[in-house]
């Protein structure tokens, strides 16, 4: 018997592997600039899988409930607050984990890098790839839509 699948199980199979990568890269990220740093700022907490999928869902929810600043999703005033943000994480917690997101290692810009712009999100890249052919078939008929707006930007890559 075939076990019926959640949006949230389907959702799991691409992201717990991008997150498990997050995590290991922004705390290696984290202690580097510690490393390099003389009187740096008293060391915080490593960041854990639940602190990484609440920051994704946090900077998600922000495109729902837009404000200025980024301080003010966890403003107290009342005409402004969203209690969401600040019983899900403080903010000096959220502005740590996104100083020091990171998706690969530093050190790792060698000669396999050379030459290869995206090399900082290659990790991240191989792991979607790698998940959308393993759990992803298309059916029969799809339709693939392509951009029909003027990119007026610069980018050496083509779509």
């Amino acid at each position: 018997m075939m076990q019926e699948s959640t949006p949230l199980t389907v959702l799991m199979l691409f992201f717990v592997e991008i997150v498990a990568l997050l995590v290991v890269e922004t705390n290696r990220y984290y202690h580097q600039f510690l490393d390099n740093c003389e009187d740096g700022p008293s060391p915080q907490r490593d960041v854990t899988e639940a602190k990484m999928f609440a920051f994704l869902a946090l900077t998600l929810q922000m495109g729902h409930t837009v404000q200025d600043r980024l301080e003010d999703y966890w403003t107290k005033i009342e005409q402004l607050c969203t209690p969401f943000f600040g019983q899900t994480m403080a903010c000096a917690r959220y502005c740590h984990i996104l100083r020091f997101l990171h998706f690969m290692d530093n050190n790792r810009n060698g000669d396999e890098t050379a030459g290869d712009r995206l090399w900082k999100i290659q990790d991240l890249f191989e792991i979607i790839r790698t998940n959308f052919s393993k759990f992803y078939n298309p059916s029969k008929h799809l339709a693939v839509d392509e951009v029909i707006v003027k990119f007026k930007g610069r980018v050496l890559f083509k779509q």
